[in-house]
């Protein structure tokens, strides 16, 4: 079994270009499917030498439905369908390179559950923790370009870290990220966002001789190397706690924000689609329900006739 789990997310890192956290997400998944079958879905004293003693022939849909069991109750719905999703996915693998003769999970079906609606901040609350930030010494100036290109790109927290210095264009106002699938995008990068990364460059090359056309990564640590998406989650996370929003935020949200903002301004939803980099326009469209939902808002508290 897990001889098979390994040749599968190879074929996903060299065939379908999934990112490192989406390949431990999956292995995590599937190593989790194995302890249960191994009898120890806590792993709690299973081991690397046991999780090799499950065989591929031991994994049916009768396991399966077992460990949706196990996992019911424990994990949200979506949790649950992302986990199922996984699993189905190796298992179309495995039957389409001939390695089973049929896909015994092929009629099961993630549970149904709703969307949540996206956080996000309103804007007032945006240019507050946008202006709270104190631009003070390298990393001050280096926090600060790392939230203003979030909100002014809406990029992934992901495609943030990634960027490098030749990627952004200052005479165009235009920055190229790769998203997900390594599919390249290029998205409009707002003048304020693009005065902070160069603040920040100038007083990283002031300290480091590092310079602000030097290629490598635009952000970075305290030893001078990438920034990774868990630091940069923190970093928001830090200012956001310093400045005392009622809402937590993270990258993701400010992702959400921007979306919001944008469609809240009149933004055609085709355009924000191709800014954010999604795949389907369903996905852009959760952010619509939040703008109607502030126009019925609106209408109840202003129409006389409500």
């Amino acid at each position: 079994m897990m001889h098979h789990i390994h040749l599968f997310l190879e074929s996903l890192a060299a065939e379908k270009g999934f990112s490192a956290n989406t390949l431990r997400a999956y292995c995590h998944d599937l190593e989790e499917l194995t302890a249960f079958v191994a009898g120890d879905p806590e792993r709690t004293q299973s081991d690397n030498a046991r999780l090799g003693e499950v065989k591929l022939e031991q994994v049916g849909e009768i396991q399966v439905r077992g460990y949706l069991g196990y996992l019911h109750g424990q994990n949200t719905k979506s949790t649950m369908a992302r986990k199922l999703a996984a699993v189905r996915s190796f298992f179309r693998y495995l039957h389409k390179r001939h390695v089973l003769s049929h896909n015994p999970v092929e009629n099961l079906h993630a549970p149904k559950h709703g969307k949540p609606m996206p956080v996000y901040l309103p804007v007032d609350d945006m240019f507050r923790l946008l202006d709270t930030v104190k631009p003070i010494g390298v990393l001050g100036l280096r926090n600060s370009a790392i939230l203003e290109t979030l909100y002014s790109t809406g990029v992934r927290v992901s495609e943030l870290a990634g960027l490098n210095v030749q990627d952004v264009d200052a005479r165009s106002g235009i920055m190229r990220v790769l998203g997900k699938g390594r599919k390249e995008r290029l998205v409009p990068v707002g003048a304020k966002a693009l005065a902070a990364m160069d603040a920040y460059r100038q007083a990283l090359m002031a300290e480091t001789g590092i310079g602000p056309d030097t290629d490598g990564p635009m952000f970075l640590n305290k030893n001078k190397s990438r920034l990774t998406t868990r630091s940069i989650a923190r970093v928001v996370d830090k200012l956001a706690r310093a400045c005392a929003l009622a809402t937590p935020i993270s990258p993701h949200a400010m992702r959400h924000s921007f979306a919001t903002h944008m469609l809240d301004a009149g933004a055609d939803l085709r355009a924000v689609q191709e800014l954010l980099g999604h795949r389907s326009l369903s996905t852009t469209q959760r952010y619509t329900h939040v703008s109607i939902d502030r126009l019925m808002a609106a209408y109840d508290k202003a129409h006389p006739r409500r």
